[in-house]
């Protein structure tokens, strides 16, 4: 996978989804911090990408690349990473020479020594013909994926395709595992896994039932549906916690006015850029469901526990490791930091006080305020409570982070204590009221 092309598309597709059209050619590539040239070339591939992954829809909703994604705006059973991933993940001869194994071991078990006969046949011509270390290493990947498994005997060993799940199913059972997944994957924590997970058994269940429209009863609609998007990076950083590893990248911040540079490799042609050039230990993923981000918790050798937005994140590449007991430390300074986060706030800590008032309707079936308070208010607690209002106390650090929170009751909640808290709050709900003002 070229990562450079790989982050230059990811911003390309997050931009056209947050600005719904809103810049020209010449304002989205200086966002972009690319040529118009660039911006053209970075189109004209993403449309033949659409054009193969959407052949099988009408002709004229497959004609334009921004109505391909509008096409499916209500449902995410497409993402567009996942349409990257099918996009980029493998190179042209790759997909063929993968392709062509797992069409092989369908049939039955094979050795690799049969596998790399059948890839030197005579019959794709245009490509050159892969040596023996190249299908093991192709075996190799799509064994630690899941795809295929090593029969177990003697030597030479034979492989087979691992798809014991679908087949071991029921129709009923599987379409069952469908939906839930189906549900999962669009409702929970985005996953690129979930998805290709739903998109197999899609597959496997159309086989089975031809034309049935049914598979699919569900319509979702994700609210940060350009988060998703960020998660290519995310299971680089898990493998890095998990080895203990550090990470060098280059960050935009969301402040910056350009989101991507691009990778010159000619020095000629070589400009600086707005990125910053970060090395950092991970030590922490955040995923705040509120506004769909995903965060970046790490060690700094200069500003010790430091914070990044993964849409801000390219050319994220490995470092060298660093000891158990250095890890060790700097993980335990983390948790000590974020002891009192409500999502990752390293500020100092103050007491919130709040009144919540129990709905007034009649016939009220149950208390659906408190009941929301308890479930999300983390380590809070209530310290008094009558008939009309309880008070709910909480220590976090600083107020920022819980304040949408606090918002979302409307007028169910009110501020009672830092004075200071509660005078911010009085002050932003007198300018939304402002907002509505007749004219």
């Amino acid at each position: 996978m070229a990562k450079e092309s790989f982050d230059k598309e990811i911003q390309f597709l997050r931009m056209l989804v947050l600005t719904s059209g809103a810049y020209n050619r010449k304002q989205f590539a200086e966002r972009l911090g690319i040529s118009v040239h660039t911006f053209d070339k970075t189109l004209k591939k993403l449309k033949e990408v659409v054009s193969t992954v959407y052949q099988q829809l009408p002709e004229e909703q497959g004609q334009e690349f921004a109505e391909s994604l509008r096409f499916n705006y209500y449902g995410s059973a497409e993402p567009m990473l996942l349409f990257l991933f099918r996009a980029k993940s493998l190179k042209d001869s790759e997909s063929q020479r993968i392709a062509r194994l797992l069409s092989a071991l369908h049939e039955q078990p094979l050795t690799a020594k049969e596998l790399l006969d059948i890839c030197c046949s005579d019959e794709i011509s245009d490509v050159s013909f892969p040596d023996e270390k190249t299908i093991r290493g192709d075996l190799k990947y799509l064994a630690e994926v899941g795809v295929i498994r090593k029969e177990p005997g003697p030597r030479p060993f034979r492989y087979r395709l691992e798809n014991d799940l679908v087949h071991a199913l029921s129709d009923d059972e599987l379409l069952d595992l469908f939906d839930f997944v189906d549900v999962m994957s669009n409702t929970q924590l985005p996953s690129i896994q979930g998805y290709l997970l739903r998109d197999g058994l899609r597959k496997q269940l159309s086989r089975k039932a031809e034309g049935d429209e049914s598979l699919e009863p569900f319509l979702y609609k994700y609210h940060y549906y350009s988060r998703i998007l960020d998660e290519a990076h995310l299971f680089p950083l898990l493998s890095a916690i998990r080895y203990r590893r550090k990470v060098e990248f280059l960050y935009f911040s969301p402040r910056m006015d350009q989101s991507y540079a691009s990778k010159n490799t000619n020095p000629l042609f070589a400009r600086e850029t707005e990125g910053k050039q970060e090395t950092a230990l991970p030590l922490k993923v955040v995923y705040d469901h509120q506004y769909g981000r995903w965060y970046l918790l790490a060690w700094h050798s200069r500003s010790d526990i430091r914070k990044y937005r993964l849409e801000g994140m390219t050319q994220l590449e490995e470092a060298e490791v660093v000891s158990e007991d250095f890890f060790e430390k700097k993980r335990q300074l983390l948790e000590d930091r974020i002891r009192y986060s409500w999502l990752i706030d390293t500020g100092r800590p103050v007491t919130i006080q709040c009144r919540f008032m129990n709905p007034q309707a009649d016939g009220a079936a149950h208390n659906f305020v408190k009941e929301r308070v308890l479930q999300q208010g983390q380590w809070g607690r209530i310290v008094e409570e009558d008939e009309l209002s309880f008070v709910f106390e909480i220590t976090v650090n600083g107020t920022t982070e819980i304040r949408p929170w606090l918002r979302s009751f409307g007028s169910s909640c009110e501020v009672l204590s830092p004075a200071k808290l509660r005078q911010e709050m009085i002050q932003e709900w007198k300018e939304i009221a402002a907002y509505y003002e007749s004219f």
